[in-house]
């Protein structure tokens, strides 16, 4: 059992990943949503970490990402932080946190780097938020502007919508890459993308990308954890498992319940024993 960390001994920042995706060296990310995971991960050497809104389904149990809380998710990002402090943490900002009033979005942000202890927020934009961009840029909060599919229009699109079909889809999503970079944008997440709209991006910009099932040329790319383990009933076609989690979590479900149905758990007595002479 490692007793320190496997990863990077210095702590990962924003310019880190920028050295990183200027040398041609990719990052792996996984989304987490507790402390003692985080620490688990960094272990393992994963030291870029996105605390999702998909808490709402694989935390909470909701069917969509738009139920999380803004508290919640602050508390979240806090404790993945403190598991892993010398991970480059991002939080991300909940539906309707930064859509209503760009001040309540500038106020809430700022909530994510204080309480969160977030190294930068992660936000789904189009060209009607380069302005917000902006503004966060002037208040020095770290921007990851989330493009391509975003899961929190779901209500209104009723299903995911593959990004960058088209020349005209690719042609628009790079100019609006271009405009977020131009607006203060510290890096990008492209989401279910094709490789073609994703390598345009990549091309038109100076800042890391990270792809979320966007096709192999971005600088780093992130999957839900729970997918990765294996624990969730359904897989997006981009993340295919790694293992089988869910089944030996279950696993040892079941042997902890027939440890102690047998009555064998224990059976000795215990670890404690009453003190057979008191000092007076």
């Amino acid at each position: 059992m490692p007793t320190a960390p496997a990863a990077t001994s210095d702590p990962v920042t924003l310019r880190t990943l920028r050295h990183r995706a200027a040398g041609g060296q990719k990052f792996a990310m996984l989304t987490c949503y507790d402390a003692t995971t985080a620490r688990w991960l960094y272990r393992g050497g994963l030291d870029v970490m996105l605390v999702g809104d998909t808490a709402g389904s694989v935390v909470l149990g909701f069917d969509d990402t738009i139920r999380v809380p803004v508290d919640f998710m602050l508390t979240l990002t806090a404790a993945v932080k403190r598991g892993a402090p010398g991970a480059f943490v991002m939080g991300d900002m909940p539906f309707l946190s930064y859509t209503a009033d760009d001040a309540e979005a500038v106020h809430n942000a700022g909530r994510f780097m204080i309480e969160g202890n977030a190294d930068a927020v992660k936000l789904e934009v189009d060209h009607r938020h380069v302005e917000l961009i902006a503004k966060l840029d002037r208040a020095a909060i770290s921007t990851v502007a989330h493009i391509g599919w975003r899961p929190q229009r779901t209500p209104r699109t009723g299903v995911p919508v593959v990004a960058g079909r088209t020349d005209r889809g690719i042609d628009e999503l790079a100019a609006l890459a271009v405009e977020l970079q131009q607006a203060g944008a510290a890096m990008l997440l492209i989401e279910q993308s094709t490789a073609e709209a994703a390598r345009a991006v990549i091309n038109a910009v100076d800042i890391p990308v990270i792809g979320c099932g966007a096709g192999p040329d971005c600088h780093g790319h992130v999957i839900v954890l729970q997918d990765w383990l294996g624990m969730t009933d359904w897989q997006p076609s981009f993340a295919p498992p790694g293992g089988h989690g869910g089944q030996a979590l279950q696993d040892l479900a079941r042997k902890w319940v027939d440890l102690v149905e047998s009555g064998r758990y224990l059976a000795d007595g215990g670890p404690y024993a009453m003190r057979s002479n008191i000092v007076k």
